[in-house]
């Protein structure tokens, strides 16, 4: 090194020593001062080398460009004194860092600031060489305004959009959500009190991103893939400590892989199955090489027990090597590749009468349940997640009460499913991300990706994944918060004018797909959304948009929950487009059921216009064909439409049991109908008043017919009673006629 260097070396150190020991008067600092001057000596140290190492290049370059009056001109470049001051700062932050609890955290602030005052001027930098060849910027950059979660940084030049940054002194998890000049605006997940102006932020380098392998099911997870357990058994509190960074999957746990029918020397894709995990007796974990994966199998790990960060699969391709772990890392915003999106063709079967019957969803659809307060959305989300034909639930809580949360949490361990004759809990298909109402609003956005692209995960297996969001509302008002403190221009309500777009972003990764790689599979996403319209006012610009984007709506209606007629499905606006994406189905399994359901709905539209007649003179004046027209409408609303969530026989219906009580109760009209209207100019007439009074007992039993427990009963028992019954309505027509 130089002897002017080594001169100016000795200064830095005794100007920096002078200023720590000030500082350690004033009772900011509790470090020793040997242990700093072996840092900052140990940092100088560094940028002097790399400084002689510059010098000596710049020279180079000189002498073989040589004097040309035409060379190219020099982009600007930073001097030395800045790329030093940026060595030591990045030092000390890092000494302070390490030495955290140790440390008044303003002594940071102050020590930038004297850095940025002094410039090192008492050393004669502008006789050293440029830095020619090497640029380098800080991982740091300073905030420069806080607006709640909104916090302004400066020197961020070289950040991306998007980019996962890290906030103050407590590492707050952060993302870049505007760009402009070396200003960054960042989207701030956790509490932002006690972030001042000039606290560092570090550039992480990398997107917002989740850990994918296994250990998911069964989890619970915050907004940004946080686990809530992990986290109350390290730091014995009920509340998630500022800037804590813990691991989402255990690195701990062994998990016992067995390698598939693959072997050295075999070519592998992204996509493709390599291993299988034994997660849980619902899950069977397959291992997926990345989507971005390809090469040729060089090693791949023997049947044991290996924890997420083992290496497991080795792959060479142009002569590059990469290890894959049963760990990968996805950005939650960009949607995993499919090799093909498929037309759905297979019923979402809920367990929920007036859903699977009149308003059916498909796995891979969209659903919207647009509701006021109290009219039981989070009941049908969470009646989705229990009984479901879903192979995975991924349930995610945005914004929603707590309390909500832990009902999920004390409820699913106890349900059970029974498959191949063992009961399961169905916490073992279940993963939940809780982002409740009093956590950071902006987390309420990271929630919704973290949740989706969990789903897309397991899809990728060859499942069928169904994601409860519960409610994009609050979503929606997060983002006006965001949008509001970012001064954009609101659209209707407040909402930005993007607010359709990022809805549509979102449903648009739903869907039945043939997945990527070998061997081939099929899974699908199912989205179910809850909307919360204040008031319930479906003119709302989110339940609007919603209902723009997704292809089954389920109205929820205030008057029905208040007559305590749950599932408070409003089966006059409810509608779902895909009906005839799913006659095939029917067709094949349940022939008779598309006419039932058809005529289900005609009676009860009739009965919907007969009321305002009734009303106006009376039901003794209507037709008798009217009058079965509302005695039925009544039986569908009281004993088919209504259904008892909370009772062990009614809280889950299976489609057979569906269809059987639909044909009875229509089968009953149809005979009723033709009685009434065959003996219409005979002397003997059939009333409705004469059939109530002789068929008491086949009315009692068509409303009784909900009672059939299906796990205690079974389905070939519920059958044949339901097709007896049927015979038995069938003779006692014949009988009236007679």
């Amino acid at each position: 090194m130089p002897k002017a260097l080594q001169q100016q070396s000795k200064e830095l150190v005794s100007l920096l020593i002078n200023y720590f020991e000030q500082e350690k008067n004033n009772g900011g600092l509790l470090l020793p001062l040997n242990y700093i001057r072996e840092r900052v000596c140990q940092a100088l140290q560094i940028s002097m080398t790399t400084v002689t190492g510059i010098s000596a290049a710049a020279k180079r370059n000189e002498v073989l460009a040589g004097p040309s009056k035409h060379r190219q001109r020099q982009q600007p470049v930073r001097s030395i004194d800045t790329f030093t001051s940026t060595a030591i700062r990045n030092a000390v932050y890092k000494m302070y860092q390490e030495n955290r609890l140790l440390i008044c955290t303003r002594s940071w602030v102050r020590f930038s600031q004297f850095l940025d005052t002094q410039r090192f001027q008492y050393a004669k930098m502008s006789k050293l060489p440029k830095v020619a060849d090497v640029d380098q910027e800080s991982t740091y950059g300073y905030v420069f305004a806080v607006s709640g979660p909104v916090v302004t940084a400066e020197k961020m030049s070289g950040s991306a959009m998007y980019e996962l940054v890290r906030v103050g002194y407590y590492e707050l998890v952060g993302e870049i959500i505007r760009l402009e000049g070396d200003m960054a605006t960042i989207q701030v997940y956790e509490e932002t009190s006690g972030v001042t102006v000039g606290d560092p932020v570090l550039r992480t380098g990398k997107p917002l991103s989740v850990e994918l392998g296994p250990g998911i099911m069964g989890s619970i997870f915050d907004g940004i893939q946080r686990p809530l357990k992990d986290i109350n058994e390290s730091t014995n509190s009920i509340y998630i400590p500022k800037g804590i960074n813990v691991p989402a999957l255990s690195r701990t746990h062994k998990w016992d892989f067995n390698p598939m029918n693959i072997k050295l020397g075999s070519h592998v894709t992204g996509g493709d199955l390599y291993g299988m995990v034994h997660e849980n007796t619902l899950v069977k974990h397959k291992l997926i090489v990345p989507p971005r994966g390809k090469g040729t199998i060089t090693y791949i790990a023997d049947p044991g027990n290996y924890t997420v960060d083992d290496v497991v699969l080795e792959t060479e391709f142009d002569g590059e090597r990469t290890k894959y772990t049963m760990l990968q890392v996805w950005p939650v915003r960009q949607p995993r590749p499919v090799a093909e999106k498929l037309p759905a063709n297979h019923p979402l079967l809920t367990g929920q009468r007036v859903l699977d019957a009149l308003f059916p969803c498909v796995q891979g659809g969209t659903t919207a349940i647009p509701g006021a307060f109290g009219c039981g959305k989070t009941v049908i989300s969470q009646s989705l997640s229990k009984y479901s034909n879903s192979d995975v639930i991924v349930y995610v809580g945005c914004g929603e009460r707590g309390n909500e949360m832990s009902e999920v949490l004390r409820d699913f361990p106890e349900l059970t499913v029974e498959i191949e004759g063992q009961t399961e809990s169905i916490m073992k298909r279940t993963a939940l991300v809780a982002n409740t109402s009093n956590m950071p609003v902006a987390a309420r956005e990271a929630s919704i990706y973290t949740g989706i692209t969990l789903s897309e995960y397991f899809r990728d297996m060859g499942y069928n994944v169904s994601m409860m969001a519960d409610s994009t509302s609050r979503w929606a008002e997060a983002l006006r918060e965001i949008s509001g403190r970012l001064a954009e221009m609101p659209a209707d309500s407040g909402y930005p004018a993007y607010l359709g777009a990022r809805l549509a972003s979102f449903y648009e990764r739903a869907g039945r797909v043939k997945c990527l790689g070998n061997p081939d599979r099929e899974g699908s996403v199912s989205i179910v959304g809850a909307v919360s319209p204040p008031g319930g006012d479906f003119s709302d610009p989110v339940t609007s948009a919603t209902l723009g984007i997704v292809q089954v709506f389920w109205g929820l209606d205030k008057k029905l929950a208040q007559r305590k007629h749950f599932p408070s499905i409003n089966w006059l606006i409810s509608y779902s487009k895909y009906t005839r994406a799913l006659d095939d189905f029917y067709d094949k399994n349940f022939v008779e059921f598309v006419p039932l359901r058809t005529k289900v709905k005609e009676i009860l539209q009739e009965e919907e216009d007969l009321s305002e007649i009734v009303q106006l003179v009376g039901k003794a004046s209507l037709a008798e064909t009217d009058k079965i027209t509302l005695e039925v409408a009544k039986l569908l609303k009281e004993d088919f439409l209504q259904q008892n969530s909370y009772s062990s026989y009614d809280r889950f219906c299976p489609f057979y049991k569906t269809v059987g009580m639909l044909r009875n109760m229509i089968g009953f009209y149809d005979m009723s109908r033709h009685a009434v209207e065959t003996t219409a100019q005979s002397d003997n007439k059939i009333t409705w008043n004469v059939i109530r009074d002789s068929m008491g007992n086949i009315l009692y039993q068509l409303s009784s017919m909900k009672f059939k427990d299906p796990v205690k009963d079974g389905e070939a028992k519920i059958k044949a009673e339901f097709d007896q019954l049927y015979e038995d309505i069938q003779q006692a027509f014949r009988n009236l006629e007679d």
